[in-house]
């Protein structure tokens, strides 16, 4: 045993545990690196490469003179605590509802203002790291340049040449150190020579501190906007600390300090930076000044602790703990059953983007398929905020829409691929925050609406707002945001079957959901229950007496999100053997008196209870079709009257629109099995965007693989993986759907392996020349009987907890073996 040399055998992920025999996918997928790809440095921000650990993050701008990471902290946001109830509210609420009652929709829209609240806060940024070289680097070879970034490894690099020096740069941001990383070298001794600084927008300042540390200290604003000067009403925000670690070569080399905030590298080999940030930010309900945690102890005690570990040591920490996740799924598309798939050698990913609608490539489906992945788990991790509307990444004091959660499609669609795309832990910041929210929600049910329960509304932020949004009803008006965060709690247990989870968390939660949702409803026209005021997110109408309006009465998506939450709260209950609870027993009896949803006089679903006229057919929101995705109420096998009405309602809707409207309606055809209009939708999303003429584009992708609206929005990006997972595999707890919205004519070869399917079972699947050549199942949980679908034929199987079952294309099981 003294001569045997120890190796590390990584654990098996569920991408590994099923081989298939057609071989294609293995072979090809060594000629495809998951990269995205420049041959120069970054000229707009979202040219930048991201990074993230699900608390901190960057962007690599790769600069050869001067490199900046952008960074970024989870919780610098502006505000405090707040107080989201409005004591007048009820008296409104009543004139908005006999508004609504008389058919005076725009009476009651302008109305259903006073309904309205303040805005949400704003996340904000924690600065820039900068690396300022000497002036031989203005004389690089540019050929040789790349910045890439590995999404196998988590990892961006850089490499160009001076002369006959070759430089390289590594970036990653370590989830189990807590630490953005940094290694500079050259490949010839003595050859790096660069100025250290860090700087940030923020209120801060900078200090060197000992021989090889920058401290930046800084706060954020107390308001959304910068107080008045000379004012009392001016309170203490967040406050923040960034410290940045250097080591240089030993040996060679010289450091020097400079003006007490910067350091100067000379003639060194190598250097590592290392940045850890804490903040002050101790929960939504603590003021900062009343926090007592020490950001600036807590980046000491992070660098301490990670002092143990060498350069490679963290890099390896690193790797293991993000691969263990990423390496979950694996997903291989080619034109041919040889593979066409060709090395991509210096060719950017934006030249790939700007070829796509010619050349189709599917490797770059593959690649934007698995950055939604990446960015997930760079951006969510158990303990860390949720994603917010850029994930992590944001650069502005001010940014887009706040970067605030949107709770009408945005933050739900960031953790569509959560439980399909195998990541299920990165769902858990929703879960904590839905906490959060129910808290705050209670007391706005409770003053607001003078109901039980809890609600939240269509914009909020770290503190949990869960007030309406300040402004029009048309957007700030929705009670419906916390009741669809709901339906993940039950989409959780579905696809895990974690009954402790079920029972400790989901349970609670619907039940306060529920409680609300049935105070709010109120006995109306043919004795159905309604929801009034109601709106239909974003979106207005013209009245009968030719009025343009956006308030009136039970929504088509008011009263699907109601069903879905009605349904799910049943189904947990019989689970946890509590239907005969009073609160089960009264869904029971609601349910009957739902609204359905009805088809319009011109066949396509309707939106509002009535079938008023619509202003806006190419409307970017399709808020009418949520029974249909993410719901469950319309169904193909189901409703095929309602599918036929969805289909309608999507073709009027257009293909246009911003990138999170594109992804969304690609689920919703994959959902219709409408294999065609699905794909149209996907390469639809493949249209480089110009960030100088942004305006001119809806929808699209950045350079960097960003999604637009534009400007960026992270959904689409999550969006995009849902909804390909949802051509390849759909399921219920009892069916399980096989490859239903496969475009063949343009994905005819292809293997996934490791996606998730609800009864906790886990699918790959292989297929060929456009038929599908074989498939795994297995499971951890539970014994379960699935129901499998096949361009129509079906077939019933039993699936054994910890065995492999592999199925031939006749859906024949052909093969098992134990798992464990």
């Amino acid at each position: 045993m003294e001569d045997c040399e120890w190796v590390l055998v990584k654990e098996p992920t569920d991408r590994d545990i099923w081989n298939p025999s057609l071989k294609y996918g293995e072979e090809s997928s060594s000629l495809r690196p998951l990269e995205i790809r420049f041959n120069e440095a970054a000229k707009h921000w979202t040219d930048a490469l991201p990074i993230g650990n699900g608390r901190l993050g960057a962007m690599v701008w790769g600069g050869v003179s001067s490199e900046i990471l952008n960074l970024n902290e989870d919780t610098l946001w502006t505000g405090t605590p707040g107080d989201y109830t409005n004591p007048e509210a009820p008296k409104s609420l009543a004139e908005v509802r006999k508004l609504v009652d008389n058919g005076q929709y725009a009476e009651a829209t302008e109305a259903a203002v006073q309904l309205t609240d303040n805005s949400p806060d704003v996340y904000q940024l924690l600065g820039d790291i900068k690396l300022e070289f000497d002036d031989s680097h203005g004389t690089f070879q540019e050929e040789k340049y790349e910045r890439v970034l590995d999404l196998d490894t988590a990892t961006v690099k850089v490499n160009y040449s001076v002369g006959d020096v070759e430089f390289a740069r590594e970036y990653f941001a370590s989830n189990p150190d807590q630490v953005i990383a940094a290694k500079v070298s050259a490949n010839r001794p003595g050859c790096l020579t660069f100025t250290l600084s860090m700087d940030s927008k923020m209120h801060h300042h900078t200090y060197v501190s000992g021989n090889n540390q920058i401290i930046m200290e800084g706060s954020c604003p107390g308001k959304r906007k910068p107080p008045k000067v000379d004012t009392n009403d001016n309170p203490k925000g967040i406050q923040f600390t960034a410290i940045l670690d250097l080591q240089i070569s030993g040996g060679s080399g010289n450091l020097q300090v400079l003006d007490n905030r910067r350091f100067r590298v000379e003639h060194c080999d190598w250097a590592i930076i290392l940045l850890v940030a804490s903040s002050s930010f101790n929960g939504p309900f603590i003021k900062p000044v009343d926090s007592k945690r020490d950001p600036k102890s807590e980046c000491s005690s992070m660098l301490n602790s990670i002092k143990k570990f060498s350069y490679s040591e963290l890099y390896a920490r690193h790797l293991d703990d993000y691969q263990k996740l990423f390496h979950r799924v694996s997903l291989q598309l080619s034109k041919s059953s040889d593979s066409d798939a060709k090395e991509s050698g210096r060719v950017s990913t934006a030249d790939r983007v700007k070829s796509f609608k010619t050349d189709e490539d599917p490797s770059l489906v593959e690649l934007l398929f698995q950055y939604g992945r990446y960015l997930l788990i760079a951006c969510s991790r158990p303990g860390t905020q949720p994603a917010n509307l850029q994930g992590i990444w944001n650069y502005m004091l001010e940014p887009p829409w706040d970067c605030a959660p949107h709770l009408n499609i945005n933050l739900q669609m960031n953790y569509w691929p959560a439980l399909s795309c195998n990541l299920k832990e990165c769902q858990e910041p929703l879960f904590d925050y839905t906490t959060s929210l129910s808290l705050c929600g209670c007391k706005t049910a409770k003053v607001n609406y003078e109901a039980s329960g809890w609600v939240a509304h269509q914009v909020s932020d770290i503190w949990a707002k869960t007030s309406p949004d300040r402004g029009q009803a048309v957007w700030a008006l929705w009670q419906m945001g916390g009741a669809w965060i709901c339906t993940h709690l039950w989409e959780h247990y579905t696809y895990t079957l974690d009954k402790a989870f079920l029972a400790n968390k989901t349970y609670p939660l619907l039940e306060g959901c529920t409680s609300f949702l049935l105070d709010w409803l109120i006995e109306g026209r043919g004795g159905h229950l309604e929801t009034n005021p109601s709106t239909s997110p974003e979106h207005a109408f013209i009245a009968p007496d030719g009025k343009a309006a956006s308030v009136s009465y039970s929504s088509t998506m008011d009263m699907s999100t109601i069903k879905e939450v009605f349904s799910d709260i049943v189904s947990a209950a019989e689970v946890l053997g509590k239907s005969d609870d009073d609160l089960i027993k009264r869904v029971l009896k609601a349910q009957p008196h739902l609204c359905s949803t009805r088809i319009a006089r011109d066949g396509s679903i309707m939106e509002w209870a009535q079938d008023f006229e619509d202003p806006e057919i190419h409307h970017r929101h399709v808020s009418h079709l949520f029974g249909l995705f993410p719901g469950h109420t319309i169904s193909v096998r189901g409703t095929p009257a309602l599918c036929k009405a969805a289909d309608y309602t999507l073709y009027k809707r257009g293909e246009e629109g911003p990138g999170w409207s594109t992804t969304w309606k690609a689920a919703l055809w994959a959902r219709l099995h409408e294999s065609e209009h699905a794909y149209r939708m996907v390469k639809h999303l493949f249209d480089l965007v110009d960030p100088d003429h942004e305006a001119n584009f809806e929808g699209g992708l950045y350079s960097n693989l960003f999604t637009a609206h534009p400007p960026f929005q992270i959904d689409a990006n999550f969006g995009f993986s849902a909804a390909v997972a949802e051509m390849l595999v759909q399921s219920t707890m009892r069916d399980l759907y096989l490859l239903p919205a496969l475009p063949r004519d343009k994905w005819p070869n292809g293997c996934v392996k490791g996606l998730k399917a609800r009864g906790g079972v886990t699918v790959s699947i292989c297929w060929n020349e456009g038929n599908l050549h074989e498939f795994g199942l297995w499971s951890n949980g539970q014994t379960s009987t699935k129901r499998l679908h096949y361009r129509g034929r079906t077939v019933a199987t039993k699936i054994l907890t910890g065995k492999v079952y592999t199925f031939n294309k006749q859906l024949n099981c052909v093969k098992t073996y134990a798992l464990f």
